[in-house]
């Protein structure tokens, strides 16, 4: 599939499940929620040392997209640390939404701006695709954890890559490990492998492709999975046959004991570098996602959703909120998520601890990234058993997500922030 440019895009959901979300769950008025963001828009932000980094970095790979320089470099270059960027034309997209509503992106001005271009420049957007979209509200799948139930949001996205995992690993006797040691960091790559490889064959749109996602989740089918690993030697796997049966996280919690797990994102760096004139509007390259290969059931097609990597992670214990958490970062998102919850709900650590631990990252076949802080001896040992590991340094330790996480104790929230992106954990 292409990265950039139009044929990458898909019809935008976020607009309207703001717009959704708020009715159902908000307490200001719609227009309210949009100040912020306005204000930062028209009046700029400095740019942060990491931000404007990784913008200097990427800018070279959008500069032939429409749009894409007018907006996001001023004066014909990346802006750089501590220069102060604006963008006034989404200021006043923003302002619209918030006075008008979602409509007014799917079927009014915006609406007509964003198919305009796409029928300039070759892209197949049109007003019916637009009109038609509705934001869905979907149950979660989950798998019980320790004292806690972990949940995922179901196909079309990677979420369920957490939950298998975590069900090959209940297979192991985990507690007997360091979380830090080489046997354990093992096992969890060899099931995240396992995961993967289910996740890439089974999870598309399930409106378009008729297989029981909670199949995978059989204990038999994970026993028999998890019979695979071979505790003294990395391995590569396909997938299994299951009896039928840039991107931004936040998470809040308030005094009312109600806590959210947000995620939104336009996929890689700038998405598809496709910038409406006179709008600020920046387009996602979410179409990524598809398959070209004609069998598969992640194939593109007219009116379906793509594979999705965007994962709102949760916890409840005793049917009550408990965690929200999440993690920044494409891929990586399935095995931050489950990097953390084995450390918090296994070996009891605090949310700061958990998301500052050395993390690893499976890319293909044996290839597995690891951060600089992982000791020595252990980098041996994992090399010993097999693993092509690779360490990541500088720049590259975007490689591991950015990860942050609510979490809820007696009496008030414990909250962590990951060094390795802009963030904070913030009280008021």
């Amino acid at each position: 599939m292409p990265s950039r440019g139009w044929l990458s895009v898909t019809v935008p959901g976020v607009v309207a499940t703001w717009e959704d979300l708020s009715k159902q769950h908000g307490k200001l008025p719609f227009n309210e929620l949009f100040k912020p963001a306005v204000s930062y828009a028209k009046n700029g932000f400095l740019l942060s040392p990491t931000i404007a980094a990784l913008w200097n970095k990427i800018t070279p790979k959008y500069q032939d997209q429409p749009g894409f320089i007018d907006c996001f470099m001023p004066n014909g270059k990346a802006p750089t640390a501590g220069q102060i960027f604006c963008n006034p034309h989404l200021a006043s997209t923003l302002e619209l939404i918030g006075q008008e509503g979602a409509a007014v992106f799917y079927e009014g001005i915006l609406a007509d701006k964003m198919v305009a271009h796409s029928e300039q420049f070759g892209g197949l957007l049109s007003k019916n695709d637009l009109a038609q979209y509705q934001p869905e509200w979907s149950q979660t799948i989950s798998h019980a954890l320790a004292d806690v139930t972990i949940h995922e949001v179901p196909p079309n996205t990677q979420g369920v890559a957490v939950l298998v995992a975590l069900g090959i690993l209940d297979q192991f006797d985990l507690e007997q490990h360091d979380p830090d040691s080489a046997p354990f960091i093992h096992l969890c790559i060899e099931a995240i492998k396992l995961a993967f490889a289910d996740t890439a064959a089974y999870v598309a749109d399930p409106a378009r492709f008729d297989f029981d996602i909670n199949s995978l989740l059989n204990k038999n089918y994970l026993a028999q999975r998890a019979a695979l690993i071979n505790p003294k030697q990395a391995n590569e796997y396909s997938a299994g046959a299951p009896t039928e049966g840039g991107t931004v996280y936040v998470c809040a919690a308030d005094d009312s004991g109600m806590m959210v797990s947000f995620i939104q994102s336009n996929y890689e760096g700038f998405g598809s570098g496709i910038v409406i004139p006179d709008t600020g509007i920046s387009m996602q390259n979410r179409g990524m996602g598809f398959s070209l290969e004609p069998t598969h059931p992640n194939y593109v097609a007219s009116g379906k959703r793509p594979f999705h990597t965007i994962i709102p992670g949760f916890a409840t214990k005793h049917d009550k909120p408990e965690l929200a958490f999440g993690v920044m970062g494409g891929p990586m998102q399935a095995q931050g998520h489950l990097q953390m919850v084995l450390r918090m709900c296994i070996f009891k650590q605090n949310p700061q601890t958990a998301i500052d631990a050395p993390r690893w990252q499976y890319q293909f076949g044996k290839r597995v990234l690891v951060e600089p802080g992982l000791p020595a001896p252990v980098v041996e040992q994992l090399k010993n058993l097999g693993h092509d590991l690779h360490i990541e340094e500088g720049e590259a330790v975007f490689s591991f997500g950015g990860a942050q996480i609510i979490q809820r104790i007696s009496g008030g929230y414990i909250a962590g922030s990951d060094g390795r992106k802009d963030g904070l954990a913030a009280g008021f």
